[in-house]
């Protein structure tokens, strides 16, 4: 997500260094780093620790993992409004920060305390376990809570604000590849040091790695303020789009104009048709948005200002506005591809605690690692794309692969990755005698992982050039609403599979975890041509307008 202005450094303020630049990276990046291990060591181990921990139904804990991630990837939208329009991207993070501290505290405080956890499971043949009081719930979702705000608040906003601090778009792009790869490494390094130690040593220990992390990130990032480039904030970018909905409302009664002369135009003075500046009409697509541009009595101040901004837009928001609603078919399709990977994700944990996890007779993998081995094939992956697979494409075929053909190749290894997952899980099933070793989920997890290296920086990348360039720090911040809705509607599958069959039960040995998996392949499926259908419409669109522009 890219704020609404572009960030250049200020005058020096007392010393001979500017603010921004280089030297704000090492800060910025220790900081990623510090709070990725910091939400990565209970993020990971999250289902482990409601299951064994809380004995919360296996079923009931993937739900409520859901709903957390959900939570993790809807509050950057959040901390976006909050960083445009109100505090700074600055204040957003260290504000997120402490708070994420707050959850994390209480999460080792219900962990430690015995009043604030269930009573140990009666190991007397009987496997009693006693289930949480509305206490002991109470303390756990408010810690869930605090620590989900806080990781939102940073995760995203923490990426904007480095951003921000170059003006050289070369120089922002070698940030965000060292803050990519930071994110990945810090996220293997909790996935596997951190979760180690809650299944081994204690999760009082593991939690405890947590705080001091997250306090060490807090302290760096404030430690590095004197540096920063810090941007006043300019307002929120759904300003604009809402402005152009209500005031077009306003004007449901009214007209459309066929004159550009009834039309507010701003500062836009127009297009360049044959050497002459002339004031463009709107466009004929959802013509109704129209009347919003439509200027009535009293509509403008004598100085040429708007007297009332939520009754009166300028064509180029307009425009705007329906440039946004052509994106969002490409947008939605992306919402029903995340939905099965944080499906698969949450199952294979499952998966993983009721098969043989030993690699030794002395280590065994913790299940809340395994998702490892998709961070670990997203991570290679990406360096072939870059340095290896691209470049012979762009021998091979002469230019390199479009934004939507990424995404196209991402969708495909989706719907791969979840027929893989159907047969492991059928051979689990079927091997009766002893559990079959955990290594069996790798394939369908690094197939995801490669997946992901396509479809995501393809998103990133479309949905960047494509959005207006009012819009452009909606564009990140759409990615994160997505897969937020992707976690809450897998919540909603599983739900829904829960009460309309007996696929889900609370041991999945007695289940069809297989056909949720076919399921999923059908929905990928379905969805991969919904996607193509889209791609096609949307390619159209934009194809007709280019085509009109050049005749022009």
């Amino acid at each position: 997500r890219m704020t609404s202005g572009e960030a250049t450094p200020p005058p020096s303020t007392g010393s001979t260094a500017k603010r921004g630049g280089w030297n704000t990276v090492p800060f910025i990046i220790a900081t990623m780093a510090a709070l990725t291990l910091s939400a990565g060591g209970w993020m990971s181990n999250l289902i482990v620790l409601l299951v064994q921990e809380f004995h919360i139904k296996s079923i009931d804990a993937a739900q409520i993992s859901n709903v957390v991630y959900g939570c993790i990837f809807f509050f950057p939208v959040v901390g976006a409004v909050l960083a445009d329009s109100f505090l700074g991207c600055f204040s957003v993070i260290w504000i997120s920060s402490l708070i994420s501290l707050m959850g994390l505290i209480l999460l080792v405080l219900s962990v430690t305390v015995n009043g604030l956890k269930p009573a140990h499971c009666l190991n007397n043949g009987t496997n009693l376990c006693a289930t949480p009081s509305k206490i002991q719930y109470g303390v756990l979702y408010a810690a869930l809570a605090l620590a989900t705000i806080g990781v939102g608040g940073t995760r995203f906003t923490i990426s904007t604000m480095g951003a921000n601090q170059f003006a050289n778009p070369k120089h922002q792009a070698t940030y965000f590849n060292w803050y990519f790869i930071t994110m990945y490494v810090a996220s293997v390094i909790s996935s596997t040091g951190i979760v180690y130690v809650e299944d081994n040593v204690s999760w009082s220990w593991g939690f405890g790695i947590c705080i001091v992390t997250g306090l060490l990130g807090l302290v760096i990032f404030l430690a590095g303020s004197r540096y920063y480039c810090l941007d006043k904030p300019q307002g929120s970018p759904f300003t604009g789009p809402a402005r152009v909905v209500i005031a077009s409302f306003r004007k449901r009664n009214e007209g459309i104009p066929d004159h550009n002369a009834d039309y507010y135009y701003g500062d836009d003075i127009g297009v360049v048709v044959k050497g002459m500046v002339v004031a463009e009409l709107p466009s004929n697509s959802l013509r109704f948005l129209n009347r919003a541009a439509k200027i009535a009595e009293g509509d403008i101040l004598p100085n040429g200002s708007i007297a009332k901004p939520w009754k009166l837009c300028s064509v180029q928001q307009v425009e705007d506005l329906k440039s946004l609603i052509k994106i969002l078919p490409l947008w939605s399709s992306s919402i029903l591809l995340s939905t099965p990977i944080g499906i698969q994700g949450s199952l294979s944990i499952l998966q993983a605690l009721a098969m043989d996890r030993h690699l030794t007779r002395g280590f065994q993998i913790p299940a809340g690692s395994m998702m490892v081995f998709t961070l670990i094939a997203t991570s290679i992956c990406l360096g072939l794309l870059e340095y290896v697979i691209w470049p012979t494409w762009k021998k091979i075929i002469g230019h390199n692969p479009t934004s939507l053909q990424q995404i196209g190749i991402g969708h495909v290894f989706n719907v791969a990755s979840m027929a893989v997952s159907a047969l492991v899980e059928s051979k689990r099933r079927a091997t009766t005698s002893s559990p079959i070793s955990v290594l069996w989920l790798v394939p369908q997890l690094v197939i995801v992982g490669v997946g992901e290296a396509f479809h995501f920086p393809g998103q990133v990348g479309f949905y960047y050039v494509e959005f207006p360039a009012s819009l452009k720090s909606m564009a990140t911040a759409m990615i994160a609403l997505l897969v937020g809705i992707a976690f809450y509607l897998s919540s909603v599958v599983i739900d829904v599979v829960r009460r309309g069959t007996n696929w889900l039960p609370n041991n999945i040995d007695d289940g069809r975890l297989d056909n949720v998996y076919w399921v999923l392949v059908v929905i990928g499926g379905l969805n991969f041509g919904y996607y193509l259908l889209c791609s096609w419409w949307y390619k159209c669109k934009t194809d007709g307008v280019q085509e009109k522009g050049l005749e022009e």
